[in-house]
């Protein structure tokens, strides 16, 4: 089985625990307005590899894993969007040992008996899940992203209830989603949650700019700058609060 794959990071550090192989595969459904990596969207973009080839190259990784607590990363684009290609992924890793984490936005979650039947199999090898949740109110979440954000919000009940390890993820944009209403209805909407061992803030920022000029593509919050510090941290404290 091949996987279309954008890129891959060998020293990640910020996207899950220790040192981590960070895969980045093609496709995502949702738009969102601060994507730094809208070269990812297109599904038909990026390298086709097999899991073996992957596989190859990551046991090399092996003993930073093991020093650092650290493992391997799938990241997008949308991972599930490939979902059969992450799980006979996932399954060799596992024959290896090595912490498995899928960063994931949910934007492609759904009931479906197809879909389900893969992601619990994905989920029966899968130690972390990094859940990315845009905007609680699912209006403002289409305007910015493209999509509302109920079955987002679905994906995370469903993981709570497998009590699959989960960690927030929260971009913080001035004027969109920095408004303490907003915070502390996604701190009420994680209480909810039996299975969030962290929560973390990330500040938005436009590093990705110029990918939307090469793509051609107009890029709207080109206005907004970096939230301050006093915001994120503001965010941290209403989005930790019991």
């Amino acid at each position: 089985m091949k996987g279309r794959i954008h890129s891959i990071e060998t020293c990640g550090t910020v996207d899950g625990p220790g040192l981590r192989y960070v895969i980045f595969l093609q496709g995502c459904l949702l738009r969102c307005q601060f994507c730094h990596n809208p070269d990812t969207w297109n599904l038909n973009h990026g390298e086709e590899k097999t899991v073996q080839e992957l596989v190859d190259d990551i046991q090399d990784y092996i003993p930073f894993f093991q020093a650092s607590n650290g493992g391997v990363t799938v990241s997008g684009g949308e991972p599930l969007i490939q979902i059969e290609f992450l799980v006979e992924l996932f399954r060799e890793l596992k024959k290896l040992g090595i912490h498995t984490t899928i960063d994931t936005s949910g934007g492609c979650f759904n009931r479906s008996p197809y879909f389900l039947q893969h992601l619990d199999e994905l989920l029966g090898l899968t130690d972390l899940v990094l859940l990315d949740i845009k905007h609680m109110d699912t209006i403002k979440h289409k305007e910015l992203t493209g999509l509302p954000n109920g079955h987002i919000l679905d994906l995370a009940h469903y993981l709570s209830d497998k009590h699959i390890p989960v960690w927030i993820r929260h971009v913080l944009v001035p004027t969109i989603n920095d408004y303490d209403e907003y915070l502390y209805e996604l701190s009420n909407f994680i209480q909810l949650l039996s299975n969030v061992e962290k929560i973390e803030v990330l500040p938005y920022h436009q590093l990705g700019v110029f990918k939307w000029t090469n793509l051609g593509l107009e890029y709207k919050l080109e206005h907004i700058s970096p939230p301050t510090e006093e915001r994120v941290q503001n965010a941290i404290d209403i989005l930790n609060t019991e």
